[in-house]
């Protein structure tokens, strides 16, 4: 593998990271009307000043800077990790029943149910927070929702975890995380990254209930998520683990690929590690085989019946330069880290607005950016290119140092 090259890779990565996706989100987030975030910026950079606030943005948000500030050390992102967790805890915090609303509009909740999926990634910012900080209420504040998931949506007979509570934790009539997502008890992405979570919670927290909930997620995905013919994630279930459909899902495959190895590797059970290593192989190897474009972007899905959906989506160029990155870690197949290269490229030259900065949300098959897509909402910030350039960075430093850096990479 040629040093040069890996030094190249980095310097690309890092310069986006601190020349354009911090200044982005540092110069457009703060609401000064109304307090907190924004809640959504269209692509050319109009705020909407009436939008709600979603808690996805804002507990991403809390993890990103939280995290970034503890890569970089940066005073303002230090400064905007002390912002979001005392917007979190005095805006969405649910002061009556725990947990957070889904969502609020002018500083009152809009939606007051408790979706799984948003308790999840407000513990991922909390743990990473409380890395950053030590609040010891900020870890209370995570070991609450921890409880509160596990006695409200934890399903004691079949496993695994419902998707949406009512605000007072009663399981929800209508299990829907998003209207793109099927009505379905229990999803692939609620258990992703409730597995996220709990094994950055895990890091700060060493609760052996949360031990024992983290192992059973990994089997959870043994079991029943991942197809054992196609090794790619199947998506939505009844209460039984029936699978609904046969989407396929790339974007999350790739993510999820490395986030089992870490799952795996924070929790260190040996026998568990050594089925979750050549299990996350398998996953980044068929998504290498049938996710993969002839111009080197990621695609987005598949209906598991030969149809694809070849739009590129920002989050999953993302998560497959880590994933793909990780692979070459584990496997020593310097092939992979040919793919995780040739995607940042993809990025470079089409995923990335030149003119108005931060990343495009989608492209179309001929890479055509949807202009119509927002720049900042619910659903669109940094956690996911933020956390790819962190993830980068640190896994370039250590291939680095592996003989894999005297190996000959073929770039395209």
């Amino acid at each position: 593998m040629n040093e040069q090259l890996i030094k190249l890779f980095r310097s690309h990565v890092r310069q986006e990271l601190n020349e354009h996706i911090i200044p982005f989100w540092l110069r457009h987030l703060i609401d000064e009307k109304n307090g907190g975030f924004i809640g959504w910026m269209s692509n050319d950079l109009v705020v909407d000043e009436n939008a709600a606030k979603g808690l996805i943005l804002n507990a991403r948000l809390l993890w990103t800077f939280s995290a970034l500030a503890r890569f970089s050390g940066e005073d303002r992102c230090l400064e905007m990790a002390h912002y979001a967790y005392q917007t979190l805890i005095r805006d969405f915090w649910d002061y009556r029943y725990g947990g957070a609303f889904w969502s609020i509009h002018k500083g009152k909740p809009q939606c007051a149910q408790k979706k799984i999926y948003g308790q999840a990634f407000l513990i991922y910012g909390l743990a990473e927070y409380f890395q950053l900080t030590e609040n010891p209420q900020c870890l209370a504040h995570a070991k609450e929702l921890f409880d509160l998931i596990e006695t409200s949506a934890w399903d004691k007979k079949k496993g695994g975890y419902f998707e949406v509570a009512e605000q007072d934790w009663s399981l929800s009539d209508k299990q829907q995380l998003s209207k793109e997502d099927l009505v379905a008890p229990k999803s692939m992405n609620t258990h992703l990254h409730i597995l996220e979570a709990y094994t950055n919670l895990y890091v700060v927290w060493k609760s052996p209930h949360l031990e024992r909930q983290l192992d059973h997620l990994l089997e959870i995905f043994c079991r029943h998520i991942v197809d054992p013919e196609t090794n790619h994630f199947r998506l939505f279930f009844d209460r039984d683990w029936k699978a609904l459909t046969g989407r396929i899902s790339f974007g999350h495959d790739i993510e999820g690929s490395w986030l089992l190895d870490r799952a795996a590797e924070i929790l260190n059970h040996p026998s568990r590690t050594e089925i979750i290593n050549p299990l996350s192989l398998r996953i980044a190897q068929a998504v290498l085989k049938k996710g993969m474009d002839y111009d080197f972007g990621l695609l987005y899905e598949s209906d598991g019946n030969g149809h694809i959906n070849a739009e590129k989506h920002f989050w999953c160029q993302a998560e497959a330069v880590v994933g793909f990155l990780n692979a070459c870690q584990k496997s020593g197949q310097t092939f992979y880290f040919d793919t995780a290269w040739n995607l940042w490229q993809f990025i470079e030259n089409y995923q990335i607005d030149k003119a108005n900065g931060e990343w495009f949300w989608k492209l179309d098959a001929e890479r055509r950016p949807d202009m119509s897509m927002p720049k900042i909402s619910e659903w669109k910030c940094p956690y996911h290119n933020s956390r790819a350039c962190i993830e980068s960075i640190q896994r370039l430093n250590e291939l680095l140092l592996s003989p894999l850096a005297k190996k000959e990479i073929s770039c395209r």
